[in-house]
């Protein structure tokens, strides 16, 4: 008897017809198998949770936002554990507390600790499909916490790594991992299997289909996560261990994400610990620094620049803003009209001038660099937020990893 751990996104669940529809999804999942369901607020909830806070105030205080987006997971849980009784099923619905999902205390984003799934194992041995509220947790103060924007993703795949599922099925609004963006790229191609590493950069990088922790954690403990459609039966994207055959392909995929935005403090002085003073800031208020450029001193002075999500930008700039007074920086200046573009493949370690490859593309098209960043197997560059989308296509096009490619 197999353990299975399936998660529901909110477009899944989206309304009660919906909810009714995972219902009997996972009523067949469950007709000789153990199955643990990972549900999200229904559709929009989230969203209409944050414009509602930001009604009352420009700056929720975080841990009353966690308190806030918490409702969301559990209004889903009881109802599709209504929807399974209705069936004929015996069901639990848990809160992400209620299973021992331990987390830090960075409210709004926090990081899994610990999770003990004691109540999620004696209601499976008890014959029950345990729906389990994803996206939330509890710190070490007894504080409750999210996990910041997919974290239901995180969530499913924590439990599986716990539990020692035979695999996490991840259903969600797409039927599988493509190539590209299918609404910017008609080609694109879905892939049939991809390596961690690489699903783990194009997460990173703006492929929107799993969040890139829940990746980071399914390679690190070896879960096998399957993406596919709540709306169709078809074979989804397998995200597993890296395959020597996959080293032959060179690119894998082109992603690109608008939610960045560029920041830069000016005539920095140049000397030891001015950019841990700098960065630091940044650090205290939990947002996380993607690219970093820094120029070259000139006259004891530099600037530097580096991106970060554009939901922070505006607490970013005042935090810079401060420091560049107190360091004796010229000023700060921001821009929120970028894209950030990548090519993504683990054969890009054994081939070579693939970023050389890509700028020529870029360029062809009229594209300006603005920043560059690499690893192992991607290469990113940061361009004006309205040629984004001809440069997926242009470099999905020179890579040829369309549809008629070999998978």
């Amino acid at each position: 008897m197999a353990l299975i751990v399936q998660k529901y996104g909110g477009s899944s669940v989206a309304d009660a017809e919906k909810i009714a529809s995972v219902a009997r999804r996972v009523a067949e999942s469950a007709r000789g198998h153990r199955v643990v369901v990972v549900v999200s607020a229904m559709g929009k909830t989230t969203d209409g949770l944050v414009a509602l806070a930001r009604q009352v105030t420009p700056s929720p205080e975080p841990r009353e936002m966690d308190m806030l987006l918490a409702t969301g997971e559990q209004v889903t849980i009881a109802l599709l554990a209504m929807a399974l009784h209705a069936l004929g099923l015996r069901a639990r619905s848990f809160t992400g507390p209620q299973v021992g999902m331990r987390t830090d205390r960075a409210h709004t984003r926090a990081r899994i600790k610990a999770i003990t799934a004691e109540r999620v194992s004696r209601a499976l041995d008890a014959g029950e499909v345990a729906v389990v509220a994803g996206f939330q947790g509890l710190s070490d103060e007894d504080e409750i916490t999210t996990l910041g924007r997919g974290g239901s993703d995180l969530t499913a795949v924590a439990l599986a790594a716990t539990l020692g599922a035979d695999v996490c099925e991840i259903y969600t609004d797409v039927d599988g991992v493509y190539t590209a963006d299918p609404n910017v790229v008609p080609d694109a191609r879905k892939l049939g299997r991809v390596a961690y590493d690489e699903m783990l950069e194009m997460a990173s990088l703006g492929a929107r289909v799993l969040q890139s922790r829940s990746v980071e954690f399914a390679k690190k403990h070896g879960v096998t996560v399957h993406v596919r459609s709540t709306f169709k039966p078809d074979p989804g994207t397998l995200v597993t261990k890296e395959e020597h055959a996959m080293e032959e392909v060179v690119v894998t995929g082109v992603t690109h994400d608008r939610n960045q935005s560029k920041i830069s403090i000016l005539r920095v002085p140049d000397r030891p610990g001015i950019a841990a003073q700098t960065f630091g800031a940044i650090a205290e208020r939990n947002i996380v620094v993607d690219m970093i450029v820094q120029n070259i001193s000139r006259d004891g002075y530099t600037d530097m620049s580096f991106t970060v999500p554009r939901g922070d930008h505006a607490r970013a700039v005042a935090a810079l803003e401060a420091v560049a007074r107190a360091i004796g920086a010229q000023g700060v200046v921001h821009d929120e009209r970028i894209a950030k573009v990548s090519i993504i493949g683990v054969g890009m370690r054994s081939h070579s001038g693939v970023a050389a490859k890509m700028f020529a593309t870029l360029s062809r098209e009229g594209i300006n660099i603005q920043m560059i960043s690499t690893s192992e197997i991607a290469v990113s560059c940061v361009i004006e937020d309205k040629y984004a989308e001809l440069a997926v296509r242009a470099l999905h096009d020179a890579f040829e990893v369309g549809r008629g490619s070999a998978s």
